[in-house]
C-alpha cells in the first residue's frame, strides 16, 4: 500500500502553456465557423480529410507492432535480431480491420452500378487483402524466401515486422522502414489513387444524372481515371509491402482493367455515338497526355 501512496510516484500535474489553450480555443472557434457558414465546403473537404485519417490510422497500426527504428534489421547498433520474442504477425484483427476500411473506402467512392464496376471493385479488393494478410497475419514471402534472404542480408530477423519491407532490406535503407523514400512515395501513391477515384466518382455521377458523357475534371485528362486510380493504388502497395502473390497479380489486373475498359467504351459508343467517339478521339485512355489539355465539353444524347 505504501508504494500506491507514495508522492514520487504520482508526480504533479503540470498546467499547460497558456499558447497551447489560445491554439486550443482559435482552432475550436475555427471549426464552429467552417461548420456554420460553410459547411458545404466541409462537407467537399471531408473525403481529403478521410484520406488523410485513413493513412493516418494505417501508418499507426503499420507501425507500432514489431518495433521502430530499425528494430531487427541488420547493422543497426543495439538492435540484433530475436528471433523468439519478437513475432509481429498473427495479427489478424488488423488484417480484416485495414482491409475493411480500405474496401469500403473504395467502395463508398466507386458507387459500382454496373457488372464492370463490380468486376472493377472485386479485382482491387483481392489485391487490397493480399498485402495485408502477409503484414499482419502470416508473412508468406518471407516465409517462401526465407532461405535466399537469409543468405543475401545475413542477420536479418525474418520474424519481426521492419523486415517485410523487402524493398528496403535489398536496398540497404538503414533505419525505420517507415521513413524511407520508397515507403513515403507509396504513401503518396495510395492518397493520389483514393483522392482521382473520388474525383472521378463525383464528374462521373453528374454525367450519369444528366445522361451526358462524363468529360470534366479527371475525365478530361484520361477516359478511365477510376481504373487508374486503382491501379494507382496498387503500385502504392506494391512500393510499401511487395508479396510473390500482388506481384503476379498486379500485370494481371491491368490486363483485367484494360478489358473491363474496352468493354465500357463498346457500351458507350452504343448508348451516345458520335458524342463519345469525338470524346475518345481527343481523350487517351489510361496515360495522359502532358501540355495537352483537349477542350471537350459534355454532350447530352
Amino acid at each position: 500500500m505504501s508504494s500506491i501512496s507514495d508522492p514520487q510516484q504520482f508526480p504533479p500535474l503540470r498546467p499547460s502553456p497558456p499558447w497551447t489553450q489560445a491554439l486550443t480555443v482559435l482552432i475550436a472557434g475555427a471549426a464552429v465557423y467552417l461548420i456554420s457558414n460553410h459547411w458545404l465546403h466541409v462537407l467537399d473537404a471531408l473525403p481529403y480529410l478521410w484520406v488523410v485519417l485513413m493513412m493516418g490510422m494505417h501508418m499507426f497500426m503499420h507501425g507500432g507492432h514489431g518495433g521502430h527504428g530499425g528494430a531487427g534489421r541488420p547493422g543497426v547498433a543495439g538492435k540484433g535480431p530475436d528471433m523468439s520474442t519478437d513475432y509481429s504477425y498473427d495479427l489478424w484483427w488488423l488484417v480484416i480491420l485495414n482491409s475493411a476500411v480500405f474496401i469500403i473506402f473504395a467502395f463508398i467512392f466507386v458507387r459500382p452500378r454496373t457488372k464492370l464496376g463490380w468486376r472493377a471493385l472485386g479485382g482491387f479488393s483481392a489485391f487490397v487483402v493480399a498485402p495485408f494478410t502477409e503484414m499482419y497475419g502470416f508473412p508468406l514471402t518471407i516465409y517462401l524466401l526465407s532461405g535466399w534472404l537469409g543468405n543475401r542480408i545475413p542477420g536479418l530477423d525474418l520474424q519481426n515486422h521492419n523486415s517485410g519491407h523487402l524493398w528496403q532490406d535489398l536496398t540497404g535503407w538503414q533505419g525505420d522502414p517507415h521513413l524511407s523514400p520508397l515507403h513515403l512515395l507509396s504513401n503518396v501513391l495510395i492518397a493520389a489513387g483514393f483522392i482521382l477515384l473520388y474525383r472521378s466518382w463525383q464528374v462521373l455521377f453528374a454525367a450519369q444524372r444528366d445522361h451526358r458523357v462524363a468529360t470534366t475534371g479527371p475525365y478530361g485528362t484520361v477516359r478511365h481515371p477510376q481504373y487508374a486510380g486503382f491501379l494507382t493504388i496498387m503500385a502504392g502497395f506494391l512500393l510499401q509491402w511487395p508479396t510473390l502473390l500482388t506481384l503476379l497479380m498486379f500485370p494481371v489486373l491491368v490486363i483485367v482493367y484494360l478489358r473491363l475498359a474496352r468493354k465500357e467504351q463498346r457500351l458507350m459508343d452504343a448508348e451516345f455515338g458520335a458524342a463519345y467517339a469525338a470524346y475518345r478521339r481527343q481523350v487517351p485512355g489510361f496515360v495522359p497526355r502532358f501540355g495537352h489539355r483537349p477542350a471537350v465539353t459534355g454532350q447530352k444524347l
